[in-house]
């Protein structure tokens, strides 16, 4: 479970922003890793996602989430599945001329080179799957212009009570352009793509 980004009037905003890059950036095959950060800032979008021992009965987690990098363009929207959020808040925001809540999304106004968007949220996003088995499904995260996917930045942290879960498996698996770092109780995911990407975290009760 993840926020989507639609951009209204993409087309001209995004010609204004995408054009610096060459038409040999876009990919329109599967989702394809990148060993190095391109030359120029890229969408970089930050999930950080708390699991409390009560999000076992209830399915709901903690997310705090942030753009950085933004591509200009003259309104956007990030939208969350109805029945999947609450508390859905603006927390701060730069070279954006408004953004507010609407229902279940946050409308963006004038989003301008540079731009970065922080919000914060309860989302339902963990799965219960039976016999003690749980997961945590983020994404598909995107950046996508006409028919093609540009390059993208996501930063994903998860926090989990450890001595209430044991993580079993996430993917995709570690390969170049996707580092995943974890600990008891932690785990942090970098990923730098083309394409649509989506992570599955797996957990066991203890």
């Amino acid at each position: 479970m993840g926020a989507a980004m639609v951009c209204a009037g993409m087309a001209h905003g995004a010609e204004r922003d995408l054009g610096f890059e060459s038409a040999g950036d876009v990919n329109e095959g599967p989702l394809h890793f990148l060993s190095n950060l391109p030359a120029k800032p890229v969408h970089h979008h930050q999930n950080h996602i708390r699991i409390e021992p009560d999000s076992l009965a209830s399915g709901w987690v903690s997310l705090s989430q942030c753009h950085d990098h933004l591509d200009a363009v003259p309104s956007a929207q990030i939208t969350f599945r109805e029945g999947f959020v609450r508390d859905l808040r603006v927390d701060a925001f730069s070279h954006i001329r408004g953004a507010w809540i609407e229902g279940s999304s946050v409308q963006l106004r004038q989003v301008e080179p540079g731009a970065r968007l922080c919000l914060s949220a309860q989302i339902r996003a963990l799965r219960n799957t039976g016999n003690g088995y749980f997961n945590l499904i983020n994404g598909p995260y995107m950046r996508k212009f006409l028919d093609g996917y540009y390059p993208m930045r996501v930063t994903l942290a998860v926090d989990y009570p450890a001595q209430t879960l044991t993580l079993l498996d996430i993917s995709p698996p570690v390969q170049p352009g996707l580092i995943i770092v974890e600990k008891p109780g932690a785990i942090r995911v970098e990923a730098v793509f083309e394409g649509e990407l989506q992570t599955m975290i797996q957990f066991e009760r203890n």
